[in-house]
Protein backbone atom coordinates (compact mmCIF):
# COMPACT_ATOMS: atom_id res chain seq x y z
CA UNK A 1 0.00 0.00 0.00
CA UNK A 2 2.63 2.28 1.02
CA UNK A 3 4.43 1.57 -2.30
CA UNK A 4 1.09 2.47 -3.95
CA UNK A 5 0.98 5.51 -2.37
CA UNK A 6 4.51 6.59 -2.85
CA UNK A 7 4.29 6.10 -6.78
CA UNK A 8 0.80 7.62 -6.79
CA UNK A 9 2.33 10.80 -4.94
CA UNK A 10 5.46 10.63 -7.20
CA UNK A 11 2.96 10.80 -10.59
CA UNK A 12 1.43 13.70 -9.51
CA UNK A 13 4.54 15.39 -8.12
CA UNK A 14 5.69 15.44 -11.57
CA UNK A 15 2.95 16.11 -13.56
CA UNK A 16 2.46 19.21 -10.67
CA UNK A 17 6.35 19.97 -12.01
CA UNK A 18 5.43 19.60 -15.55
CA UNK A 19 2.76 21.74 -15.74
CA UNK A 20 4.88 24.27 -13.52
CA UNK A 21 7.33 24.21 -16.22
CA UNK A 22 4.87 24.45 -19.07
CA UNK A 23 3.05 27.33 -17.25
CA UNK A 24 6.55 29.22 -17.22
CA UNK A 25 7.57 28.35 -20.93
CA UNK A 26 4.22 29.53 -21.86
CA UNK A 27 3.90 32.71 -19.30
CA UNK A 28 7.41 33.79 -20.54
CA UNK A 29 6.95 35.63 -23.71
CA UNK A 30 3.95 37.52 -21.82
CA UNK A 31 6.56 38.62 -19.22
CA UNK A 32 8.95 39.41 -21.90
CA UNK A 33 6.19 41.35 -23.77
CA UNK A 34 5.35 43.36 -20.40
CA UNK A 35 8.57 44.75 -19.69
CA UNK A 36 8.59 45.88 -23.09
CA UNK A 37 8.34 49.84 -23.45
CA UNK A 38 7.51 51.57 -26.37
CA UNK A 39 8.16 55.14 -27.09
CA UNK A 40 6.64 57.12 -30.10
CA UNK A 41 7.97 59.89 -32.81
CA UNK A 42 6.25 62.57 -34.47
CA UNK A 43 7.37 63.82 -37.43
CA UNK A 44 6.20 65.63 -40.72
CA UNK A 45 5.27 64.38 -44.17
CA UNK A 46 7.33 61.46 -45.63
CA UNK A 47 9.22 63.46 -47.91
CA UNK A 48 10.48 65.64 -45.73
CA UNK A 49 13.58 65.59 -43.30
CA UNK A 50 11.33 65.20 -40.31
CA UNK A 51 10.21 61.72 -41.17
CA UNK A 52 13.97 60.67 -42.52
CA UNK A 53 15.16 61.83 -39.06
CA UNK A 54 12.93 60.01 -36.83
CA UNK A 55 13.37 56.90 -38.78
CA UNK A 56 16.86 57.43 -38.54
CA UNK A 57 16.53 57.70 -34.74
CA UNK A 58 14.27 54.94 -34.72
CA UNK A 59 16.54 52.57 -36.65
CA UNK A 60 19.23 53.18 -33.71
CA UNK A 61 17.21 52.73 -30.74
CA UNK A 62 14.98 49.95 -32.23
CA UNK A 63 19.14 48.38 -33.11
CA UNK A 64 19.50 48.02 -29.41
CA UNK A 65 15.94 47.40 -27.97
CA UNK A 66 17.24 43.61 -26.93
CA UNK A 67 19.24 46.19 -24.03
CA UNK A 68 17.31 48.61 -23.30
CA UNK A 69 13.99 46.87 -24.00
CA UNK A 70 13.00 50.03 -25.82
CA UNK A 71 11.30 49.79 -28.76
CA UNK A 72 10.36 52.82 -31.11
CA UNK A 73 7.59 53.29 -33.85
CA UNK A 74 7.55 56.53 -36.48
CA UNK A 75 4.67 58.46 -36.98
CA UNK A 76 4.00 60.91 -40.53
CA UNK A 77 2.41 63.61 -38.94
CA UNK A 78 1.21 67.38 -39.46
CA UNK A 79 4.26 68.85 -38.48
CA UNK A 80 5.70 70.89 -35.78
CA UNK A 81 2.93 72.71 -34.30
CA UNK A 82 0.64 69.33 -34.34
CA UNK A 83 3.44 67.55 -32.65
CA UNK A 84 3.47 70.00 -29.80
CA UNK A 85 -0.08 69.55 -29.60
CA UNK A 86 -0.01 65.56 -29.73
CA UNK A 87 3.28 65.64 -27.13
CA UNK A 88 1.34 67.72 -24.53
CA UNK A 89 -1.81 65.50 -25.29
CA UNK A 90 0.06 62.21 -24.36
CA UNK A 91 -0.79 60.65 -27.50
CA UNK A 92 3.34 60.97 -28.73
CA UNK A 93 6.31 60.55 -26.79
CA UNK A 94 8.67 62.65 -28.79
CA UNK A 95 8.76 64.59 -31.67
CA UNK A 96 9.99 67.14 -34.35
CA UNK A 97 9.98 70.56 -34.01
CA UNK A 98 10.98 73.79 -35.24
CA UNK A 99 12.85 75.63 -32.90
CA UNK A 100 10.71 79.08 -32.82
CA UNK A 101 7.42 76.56 -32.58
CA UNK A 102 9.21 74.95 -29.33
CA UNK A 103 9.89 78.60 -28.58
CA UNK A 104 6.49 80.15 -29.23
CA UNK A 105 4.77 76.61 -27.10
CA UNK A 106 7.04 76.90 -23.71
CA UNK A 107 6.15 80.34 -23.50
CA UNK A 108 2.50 80.27 -24.53
CA UNK A 109 3.17 82.82 -27.36
CA UNK A 110 2.57 83.11 -31.61
CA UNK A 111 -0.18 80.46 -32.23
CA UNK A 112 -0.27 78.32 -28.71
CA UNK A 113 -2.98 80.23 -26.16
CA UNK A 114 -1.09 79.07 -22.94
CA UNK A 115 2.37 78.37 -22.05
CA UNK A 116 3.15 74.24 -22.03
CA UNK A 117 5.26 74.04 -19.22
CA UNK A 118 6.09 70.66 -19.39
CA UNK A 119 7.91 70.42 -22.94
CA UNK A 120 11.21 69.43 -22.63
CA UNK A 121 14.19 69.49 -24.78
CA UNK A 122 16.33 66.86 -25.79
CA UNK A 123 18.62 68.22 -28.61
CA UNK A 124 18.90 69.70 -32.07
CA UNK A 125 19.27 68.49 -35.05
CA UNK A 126 19.75 70.24 -38.85
CA UNK A 127 18.89 73.80 -39.97
CA UNK A 128 16.05 74.58 -41.86
CA UNK A 129 16.25 77.66 -44.45
CA UNK A 130 12.46 78.64 -45.31
CA UNK A 131 12.63 78.17 -48.89
CA UNK A 132 10.46 79.55 -51.48
CA UNK A 133 10.08 77.37 -54.69
CA UNK A 134 8.47 79.07 -57.72
CA UNK A 135 7.78 77.77 -60.93
CA UNK A 136 9.73 79.72 -63.33
CA UNK A 137 7.33 80.55 -65.93
CA UNK A 138 5.89 82.78 -63.00
CA UNK A 139 9.08 84.86 -62.90
CA UNK A 140 9.51 85.34 -59.54
CA UNK A 141 12.41 86.99 -58.24
CA UNK A 142 11.56 88.01 -54.61
CA UNK A 143 9.06 87.35 -52.34
CA UNK A 144 7.20 90.79 -53.12
CA UNK A 145 6.40 89.25 -56.60
CA UNK A 146 4.76 86.83 -55.40
CA UNK A 147 1.79 89.27 -54.50
CA UNK A 148 -1.47 87.81 -56.62
CA UNK A 149 -0.06 84.67 -57.51
CA UNK A 150 -1.32 80.83 -56.45
CA UNK A 151 0.85 79.83 -53.17
CA UNK A 152 0.44 77.28 -51.02
CA UNK A 153 1.48 78.25 -47.49
CA UNK A 154 1.76 75.14 -45.70
CA UNK A 155 -0.83 73.19 -44.31
CA UNK A 156 -2.56 74.02 -40.68
CA UNK A 157 -0.53 72.49 -37.98
CA UNK A 158 2.87 72.73 -39.72
CA UNK A 159 5.67 74.38 -38.33
CA UNK A 160 6.10 76.31 -41.76
CA UNK A 161 2.51 77.19 -41.70
CA UNK A 162 3.20 79.21 -38.25
CA UNK A 163 6.27 80.67 -39.62
CA UNK A 164 4.67 81.95 -43.17
CA UNK A 165 1.92 84.01 -40.76
CA UNK A 166 4.80 85.55 -38.94
CA UNK A 167 6.27 86.72 -41.85
CA UNK A 168 3.45 88.04 -43.57
CA UNK A 169 2.50 89.62 -40.57
CA UNK A 170 5.87 91.39 -40.47
CA UNK A 171 5.93 92.30 -43.59
CA UNK A 172 1.67 94.08 -43.00
CA UNK A 173 0.30 91.38 -44.55
CA UNK A 174 -2.16 88.51 -44.74
CA UNK A 175 -3.49 85.69 -47.02
CA UNK A 176 -5.30 87.94 -49.47
CA UNK A 177 -1.96 88.94 -50.76
CA UNK A 178 -2.07 85.89 -52.94
CA UNK A 179 -5.00 85.23 -55.39
CA UNK A 180 -4.99 81.61 -53.55
CA UNK A 181 -3.29 80.71 -50.52
CA UNK A 182 -3.60 76.75 -50.55
CA UNK A 183 -2.66 74.67 -47.85
CA UNK A 184 -1.38 71.73 -49.06
CA UNK A 185 0.79 69.16 -47.06
CA UNK A 186 4.49 68.82 -48.05
CA UNK A 187 4.52 65.60 -49.94
CA UNK A 188 1.90 67.23 -52.45
CA UNK A 189 2.80 71.28 -53.32
CA UNK A 190 5.91 69.46 -55.46
CA UNK A 191 3.34 67.98 -57.85
CA UNK A 192 1.42 70.76 -57.56
CA UNK A 193 4.03 73.33 -58.83
CA UNK A 194 4.94 71.08 -61.83
CA UNK A 195 1.24 70.59 -62.80
CA UNK A 196 0.84 74.43 -63.04
CA UNK A 197 -1.45 74.45 -60.18
CA UNK A 198 0.07 76.71 -58.15
CA UNK A 199 2.98 79.44 -58.54
CA UNK A 200 4.72 78.72 -55.54
CA UNK A 201 5.11 77.16 -52.29
CA UNK A 202 6.93 78.36 -49.17
CA UNK A 203 8.02 75.71 -46.86
CA UNK A 204 11.08 75.34 -43.88
CA UNK A 205 13.18 72.09 -45.16
CA UNK A 206 16.74 70.93 -44.10
CA UNK A 207 18.87 70.84 -47.04
CA UNK A 208 19.56 68.65 -49.46
CA UNK A 209 15.88 67.77 -49.59
CA UNK A 210 14.14 64.97 -52.37
CA UNK A 211 11.28 67.52 -51.88
CA UNK A 212 12.85 70.04 -53.20
CA UNK A 213 15.43 68.39 -55.56
CA UNK A 214 12.15 66.93 -57.64
CA UNK A 215 10.60 69.98 -58.71
CA UNK A 216 13.79 71.94 -59.44
CA UNK A 217 14.83 68.77 -61.76
CA UNK A 218 11.26 68.12 -63.41
CA UNK A 219 10.02 71.10 -63.78
CA UNK A 220 13.42 73.65 -63.42
CA UNK A 221 11.70 75.32 -60.70
CA UNK A 222 13.38 78.53 -59.02
CA UNK A 223 14.81 79.09 -55.44
CA UNK A 224 13.61 82.53 -54.47
CA UNK A 225 15.21 85.11 -51.72
CA UNK A 226 13.74 85.85 -48.75
CA UNK A 227 15.51 88.99 -47.67
CA UNK A 228 14.80 92.63 -46.51
CA UNK A 229 14.04 95.38 -43.52
CA UNK A 230 11.12 93.39 -42.04
CA UNK A 231 13.50 89.95 -42.59
CA UNK A 232 16.12 91.61 -40.57
CA UNK A 233 14.01 93.00 -38.13
CA UNK A 234 12.35 89.54 -37.46
CA UNK A 235 15.87 88.04 -37.12
CA UNK A 236 17.25 90.49 -35.02
CA UNK A 237 13.84 90.08 -32.49
CA UNK A 238 13.61 86.42 -32.21
CA UNK A 239 16.69 84.59 -30.97
CA UNK A 240 15.57 81.02 -32.38
CA UNK A 241 16.51 82.56 -36.40
CA UNK A 242 19.48 83.17 -38.23
CA UNK A 243 20.28 84.40 -41.40
CA UNK A 244 20.63 81.36 -44.00
CA UNK A 245 22.06 81.05 -47.31
CA UNK A 246 21.39 77.90 -49.46
CA UNK A 247 24.59 77.23 -51.45
CA UNK A 248 24.49 77.66 -55.31
CA UNK A 249 24.31 74.27 -57.70
CA UNK A 250 23.24 72.31 -54.47
CA UNK A 251 19.99 72.07 -56.64
CA UNK A 252 19.78 71.46 -60.95
CA UNK A 253 18.53 74.52 -62.10
CA UNK A 254 19.55 77.08 -59.43
CA UNK A 255 23.41 78.03 -59.91
CA UNK A 256 23.40 81.05 -57.17
CA UNK A 257 23.05 80.92 -53.67
CA UNK A 258 19.95 81.69 -52.43
CA UNK A 259 19.71 83.74 -48.92
CA UNK A 260 17.34 83.49 -46.72
CA UNK A 261 16.75 82.77 -42.98
CA UNK A 262 15.14 79.82 -41.39
CA UNK A 263 15.49 77.85 -37.84
CA UNK A 264 16.93 75.22 -36.05
CA UNK A 265 14.99 71.46 -35.86
CA UNK A 266 14.49 70.28 -32.44
CA UNK A 267 13.89 67.45 -30.96
CA UNK A 268 11.44 67.34 -28.01
CA UNK A 269 9.23 65.54 -25.48
CA UNK A 270 7.32 66.25 -22.19
CA UNK A 271 8.51 65.97 -18.42
CA UNK A 272 5.71 63.04 -17.67
CA UNK A 273 8.10 61.17 -20.27
CA UNK A 274 10.48 58.47 -18.59
CA UNK A 275 14.29 59.42 -17.78
CA UNK A 276 15.17 56.06 -18.50
CA UNK A 277 13.29 55.97 -21.59
CA UNK A 278 14.66 59.59 -22.83
CA UNK A 279 18.37 58.57 -21.93
CA UNK A 280 18.39 54.82 -23.93
CA UNK A 281 16.59 57.47 -27.53
CA UNK A 282 19.73 59.65 -26.67
CA UNK A 283 22.04 57.06 -26.14
CA UNK A 284 21.37 55.31 -29.09
CA UNK A 285 21.83 58.45 -30.94
CA UNK A 286 24.95 59.71 -29.54
CA UNK A 287 26.70 56.94 -28.55
CA UNK A 288 25.97 55.36 -32.30
CA UNK A 289 26.13 59.04 -33.79
CA UNK A 290 28.42 58.73 -36.74
CA UNK A 291 26.13 56.09 -38.32
CA UNK A 292 23.34 58.83 -37.42
CA UNK A 293 24.88 61.41 -39.56
CA UNK A 294 24.72 59.00 -42.77
CA UNK A 295 21.14 58.19 -42.39
CA UNK A 296 20.24 61.67 -44.22
CA UNK A 297 22.10 64.06 -46.64
CA UNK A 298 20.68 66.81 -44.02
CA UNK A 299 22.40 65.37 -40.83
CA UNK A 300 26.19 64.82 -42.37
CA UNK A 301 27.21 67.77 -40.69
CA UNK A 302 26.19 67.99 -37.43
CA UNK A 303 27.75 67.69 -34.47
CA UNK A 304 27.62 66.84 -30.81
CA UNK A 305 28.68 70.33 -28.87
CA UNK A 306 26.16 72.17 -31.32
CA UNK A 307 23.42 69.68 -30.82
CA UNK A 308 23.27 69.78 -27.02
CA UNK A 309 23.31 73.74 -26.77
CA UNK A 310 21.80 75.71 -30.13
CA UNK A 311 18.21 75.96 -30.57
CA UNK A 312 16.58 74.73 -27.60
CA UNK A 313 13.49 77.23 -26.64
CA UNK A 314 12.45 74.75 -23.33
CA UNK A 315 14.73 73.17 -20.12
CA UNK A 316 16.65 69.87 -21.03
CA UNK A 317 14.92 66.61 -20.23
CA UNK A 318 16.32 65.18 -17.41
CA UNK A 319 17.25 61.67 -19.07
CA UNK A 320 18.64 63.81 -21.95
CA UNK A 321 21.06 65.92 -19.47
CA UNK A 322 22.17 62.36 -17.61
CA UNK A 323 23.44 60.96 -20.72
CA UNK A 324 25.15 64.80 -21.92
CA UNK A 325 26.71 65.35 -18.08
CA UNK A 326 27.87 61.65 -18.31
CA UNK A 327 29.66 62.15 -21.57
CA UNK A 328 31.24 65.55 -20.53
CA UNK A 329 28.92 67.59 -23.39
CA UNK A 330 27.58 70.03 -20.49
CA UNK A 331 28.69 70.85 -16.86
Amino acid sequence: MNKLLKKSLSKRFALSAGALTLFSVIAAPGAAIAQQKFVSIGTGGVTGVYYAAGGAICRLVNKDRADHGLRCSVESTGGSVFNVNTIKAGELDLGVVQSDVGYNAYNGEGQFKEPFEKLRSVFSIHPEPFTILARKEANIKSFDDLKGKRFNVGNPGSGTRASMEQLLKAKGLDMTFFSLASELRPDEHGSALCDGKIDGFFYGVGHPSANIQDPTTTCGAQLVPITGPEVDKLVEANPYYAKVSIPGGLYQNNPDPTETYGVLATFVTSSDVPDESVYNVVKAVFDNFEDFKKLHPALAHLNKEDMVKNGLSAPLHPGAEKYFKEKGLIK
